[in-house]
């Protein structure tokens, strides 16, 4: 009931001196918009970011050999057995080949063009699917079929006006040869800056055997087993290379590394730039001692009277601390939903999904209640220590 009384005496003082008490939250309201804004475009940076790495898949490491032929002789098809045979945690390791060429249809012509020899595990390994028509199967690897399977922006440049499943097109290297079109991907964001959209796939044999000659492996795809951590699986990968080809002969890829420093970068930003702007808070806190000194100061004559009539020092305290902690948390929450607002337009800006952080809102709220309490004690308690009738005289 008492707490309930302070309350009510707090908001109705506000409410007397509206203009001082919006200077005197100014600070607070700054300092907790500033704060939510951060940590709330933090997570949604770093969720984002998250977000690109999950569709390039978090459980896949690639290796991508480097230097002389004679030097990276190890890295060819079979090397794919030897690593999942030699590393543990590794469920399989899918080789890729890839080169620029061009491709027609008629008179339609897509220049320069990322050409990949895959095996039929690597759709599945990051997540595509046929829009039309259908991926190419194991069979057509080991036939060493010419088929071909287009990404949806390629697909649309070579055939703007039908659907090329079961048509023809010629891929140029050297000469040009014909390729069945088995499918069309559904289209796909980027990710990690490699975009499928706009490359063709044909089988891995038909690319080393039928297409460009070759026995050197250009990147190895590794999936990681369920149940092991990415990131020490690349590190067990890193070792094994080191040991047989060196360190200058191959570089290594692993979405889970790069995620984890992303994470930590961006944690760390958002924390530094939330702690600067949190120094608005203690300035705040100052602002809130000044009006709380001045309020104990024009209400001398009524402390002096409510001691006279048996008021105990404690409930004097109480009195004003309630006062000021309410004081503080109105400027908190009215920060708080303007830095809400503001995320939410910035956000809409960036492009990122939304992602409230949770911590911003307890952490500010928390913060603006322990800079009540502790700018406010102090004319709490000089309100206390008042004698009544030095109260009275005073008035």
């Amino acid at each position: 009931m008492m707490l309930r009384e302070n309350i009510r005496m707090a908001l109705s003082s506000m409410a007397g001196n509206r203009l001082r008490t919006f200077l005197s939250l100014l600070g607070i309201m700054i300092g907790v918009a500033s704060v939510v804004t951060i940590l709330n475009l933090g997570k949604s940076a770093s969720e984002s970011i998250s977000a690109s790495f999950d569709a390039g898949g978090l459980d896949t490491v690639s290796i991508m050999p480097r230097g002389s032929a004679r030097e990276t002789m190890v890295f060819t098809e079979e090397f794919s057995y030897t690593l999942m045979n030699e590393v543990d945690g590794i469920r399989e390791v899918l080789p890729v080949v890839s080169s620029y060429g061009n491709i027609r249809n008629g008179q339609e012509i897509a220049e320069s063009v990322s050409i990949q020899g895959v095996t039929s595990g690597f759709f599945e390994s990051n997540s595509l699917s046929a829009f039309s028509g259908e991926l190419f199967r194991a069979i057509d690897n080991i036939n060493r079929r010419q088929v071909v399977v287009l990404g949806s922006e390629l697909a649309e440049e070579l055939f703007p006006s039908g659907n090329p499943v079961g048509k023809y097109v010629s891929i140029f290297r050297r000469q040009a040869k014909s390729f069945l079109v088995v499918g069309v991907l559904e289209e796909k964001d980027a990710s990690m800056g490699t975009s499928y959209n706009d490359a063709a796939f044909m089988p891995y044999n038909t690319y080393t055997q039928r297409f460009r000659r070759t026995d050197q492996v250009g990147t190895y795809v590794a999936k990681i087993a369920e149940g092991y951590d990415a990131t020490a699986v690349a590190e067990d990968i890193e070792d094994y290379l080191n040991e047989i080809v060196g360190s200058d002969y191959y570089r290594i890829f692993s979405p889970a590394t790069i995620k984890e420093m992303a994470d930590a970068v961006t944690g760390t930003f958002s924390s530094f730039l939330a702690a600067i702007a949190a120094i608005s808070l203690v300035v705040g806190g100052i602002g809130i001692m000044n009006i709380m000194l001045v309020s104990v100061v024009e209400r001398t004559g009524e402390i002096g009277i409510r001691k006279a009539l048996g008021a105990a020092p404690k409930t004097i305290r109480s009195q004003f601390l309630v006062e000021s902690v309410t004081l503080s948390l109105s400027g908190g929450l009215i920060g708080l939903v303007a830095g809400t607002l503001l995320s939410i337009a910035a956000v809409h800006v960036t492009g990122w999904a939304l992602h409230i952080s949770t911590a911003a809102i307890a952490v500010s709220m928390l913060f603006s209640a322990a800079i009540g309490i502790f700018f406010g004690w102090y004319p709490a308690a000089k309100a206390a220590r008042l004698a009544p009738m030095e109260a009275l005289t005073r008035e």
